[in-house]
This record gives structure tokens, C-alpha cells and sequence, in this order.
């Protein structure tokens, strides 16, 4: 076996086959002194070839567009209770609302009905209560058999378990606590019914009209809170590589800094960009969802000095980029951050100078031997 596929071998092991878990342990900063001793001779056998370093300016800002929207677990739809008519709508578009505000009044036939059946199972519970305290003392007396107690206390727990159903009823219609106890003890059924906000915001939409008969759970507006609030941003995938190293994001519209909260793991076919999510704190100046803005990602870093070498030239080994640098002795391994990448050119921040070239074919024999010098 000749010394080229041997050192193949261990670069597969080292780097494909091995998991993570029992590899050496990551330093958080690789060495950048790491050097492969090769003879020109050597260089030749296994086809290792060179081109230089170019200077670039440093990307210390992406420019990308964005689209407003409100945070799935901030929106909320409110939707009718119960099958009925919308006598009112109490809310206008943008309009801010509380916690508990009326939103629209319904005139409600199944209303009526849920509440009548209330009414009688709640009879029925009384009864059956007061069946289960009579039989009980006709039982302390041995008047009755006790079969005849234990049929009347089954009894009394449906119809108790009955009437906790009719109220549950009541609630999902849209009816509060103290609304059921008045049914309780007045006995009076309401055919109107006022719906109320289910949170704080602002009022995005309406989807009723007044005058309009609805079914159960159609909706009739939909409420968001707008703070925070997202920016669903359109990152090419050629800058896609920096967004790691974002600090903050800024809107050059409203003038307000955000933070990057989410990454996109899949690319959109028709425009080749990921989407990633920042999150703005708006306050005087409001982000409107729907609207387009315009986003400055600051990128860590930026202003440090950077390189433009061929693609092919960067190169991943335990979860760090490199970049071989050709030294009178042979190669050295030099760790580098890789800002962005096209198919053919790489963007790199690291130790590097004009002149130096660096390593674009035969990279298989430098791999090896990087792997053979950390294993020492």
C-alpha cells in the first residue's frame, strides 16, 4: 500500500468515520503554528498546487431585505363561541385593545338552548342530591337495603357529573363565572352574547360583519401583540456563512437594533436565499406587519483584515476552517474564519499577506499529514 493511500485512509477516519464523541477534545482556538514538512519532490508525487492570496475589503455589513411579521405565539384569532348573529362589532382595524375589552355582541339561539339544558341538569342534580340525603338516613334506620343506597349514590354522581358537563358547555359559549352563577341563582336566560378580547394588542383584522349570521367558531377578529415583533430577513446563500458571526441587525427605516434569533436550515429554490428571523423591540417607532424594510446585519469582526482565495482552498477539519499556507519547509495549517463563499472564491479573515500562496489541489496528503501531527 503506497504512503498517498495510507495517509487517504487516516484523513477518512480522522474526519468521516470518527464521531464526535470520541475524538480529542476541541480547543477553542486552533493552532495556527502547525506545520507539514514536505520536499518539493514530494509536493509534486502528490499533485499539490498553488495560487496566491488576494486582498479584499472587509464585509463589516450585509445589506438584505426584510418583510414584518408578528410572532406566531404573539396572534390571536377570536372566534364566535356559539352559532348566532353579529348584533355588533365593537372593534375597528389597528385599534389597541386590553385584556377582557368587549370585541362583539351575539344574538344566540344555541346560547339559549346550552343554558336551558344547564337549567335541568341542574334540577336533575338537586333531585338526585336530595334522593341520596334521604335514602341515606332511611339506610341508618334499616329501613332499606344497602343496594338500593348504592344505586341512589351512583345516580346523584351522574347527574352531579352531568351538570359539571352543562357548565363547561356554558364556558366554552363564551359565558364567565360570574355570568353562570347569576344563571344559578336567577334562573334567567340571556340571549345575547358578549365576546371579549383574549389578550392585549392591536386589532390586525376583521373577519365578521354586523348583521351577519355565523357558525360556531368562525372567526371574527384576529389580535396581535407587536412587541417584540420579527423581521423575516432574505439572506443569500453566499453570505449565508456570516450570519454566525452577526452582531446586531439595524433598520435603517425605523432606526432601531435588533438581534438575529433564528437561521433558516433550508434555501429557497426560486431565489437561492435562507430566511432568518430577527427581533425588534419597535417602542416609538412602530414596525408595521407586512411592511418591507431594508436590514443592515453588522457582522463581528468586520473591520479585521480580509482575504479572497479560491473556494477549493478552505477546507473543514474537527469543526474549524483552514487554509494550507506554502513555507519554505513544506505547509503550514492556518485556521481562518470564512466570512462568504461563492463556487468559485471564498472570503477568509486570518493570518495571511499578499504575497503568501496557499494550497488549491492535492489537499488529500496535506489533510493526512495535519492529522498525523495533532495525533503526536
Amino acid at each position: 500500500m503506497t504512503l498517498l493511500v495510507k495517509r487517504f485512509i487516516a484523513v477518512l477516519l480522522i474526519t468521516r468515520i470518527w464521531p464526535p464523541a470520541l475524538a480529542a477534545p476541541l480547543p477553542s482556538q486552533p493552532e495556527a503554528t502547525i506545520v507539514a514538512p514536505l520536499a518539493e519532490a514530494q509536493i509534486q508525487a502528490a499533485g499539490i498546487e498553488t495560487q496566491p492570496v488576494e486582498p479584499e475589503a472587509g464585509v463589516s455589513e450585509i445589506v438584505v431585505p426584510g418583510v414584518v411579521t408578528v410572532p406566531p405565539q404573539q396572534l390571536r384569532i377570536v372566534a364566535a363561541p356559539a352559532a348566532g348573529l353579529v348584533e355588533t362589532l365593537l372593534v375597528a382595524p389597528d385599534e389597541d385593545v386590553k385584556e377582557g375589552d368587549p370585541i362583539a355582541t351575539l344574538k344566540s339561539s344555541e346560547l339559549v338552548e346550552a343554558q336551558r339544558g344547564f337549567l335541568h341538569a341542574m334540577s336533575e342534580a338537586n333531585l338526585e342530591a336530595e334522593k341520596l340525603r334521604r335514602d341515606e338516613q332511611l339506610f341508618k334506620e334499616h329501613i332499606i337495603a344497602e343496594r338500593r343506597l348504592i344505586v341512589t349514590r351512583a345516580e346523584a354522581s351522574q347527574a352531579s357529573a352531568t351538570l359539571d358537563e352543562r357548565s363547561q358547555i356554558l364556558t366554552l359559549a363564551g359565558m364567565t363565572e360570574n355570568e353562570i352563577s347569576a344563571l344559578r341563582k336567577e334562573r334567567k336566560l340571556a340571549s345575547s352574547l358578549l365576546v371579549r378580547a383574549p389578550i392585549g394588542g392591536t386589532i390586525l383584522q376583521r373577519h365578521g360583519m354586523t348583521g351577519e349570521r355565523v357558525a360556531a367558531s368562525a372567526p371574527l377578529v384576529t389580535i396581535a401583540r407587536l412587541d417584540p415583533i420579527w423581521v423575516n430577513l432574505q439572506v443569500p446563500l453566499s453570505r449565508a456563512v456570516a450570519l454566525d458571526s452577526v452582531e446586531r441587525v439595524h433598520l435603517a427605516a425605523s432606526g432601531g437594533d435588533g438581534k438575529l434569533i433564528r437561521v433558516g436550515r433550508t434555501a429557497d429554490t426560486a431565489t437561492q436565499s435562507v430566511t432568518a428571523v430577527a427581533e425588534f423591540r419597535p417602542g416609538r417607532s412602530p414596525l408595521r406587519p407586512g411592511q418591507a424594510v431594508q436590514a443592515i446585519l453588522r457582522v463581528k469582526g468586520g473591520g479585521a483584515a480580509q482575504w479572497r482565495v479560491p473556494a477549493d482552498a478552505v477546507v473543514s477539519h474537527r469543526n474549524h476552517n483552514w487554509v494550507f499556507l506554502r513555507v519554505p519547509e513544506g505547509f503550514r495549517a492556518v485556521p481562518v474564519t470564512l466570512v462568504s463563499e461563492t463556487p468559485q472564491f471564498a472570503s477568509v479573515q486570518g493570518a495571511l499577506a499578499a504575497s503568501e500562496r496557499v494550497a488549491t489541489r492535492g489537499l488529500l496528503t496535506l489533510l493526512a499529514e495535519l492529522a498525523e501531527i495533532e495525533s503526536k
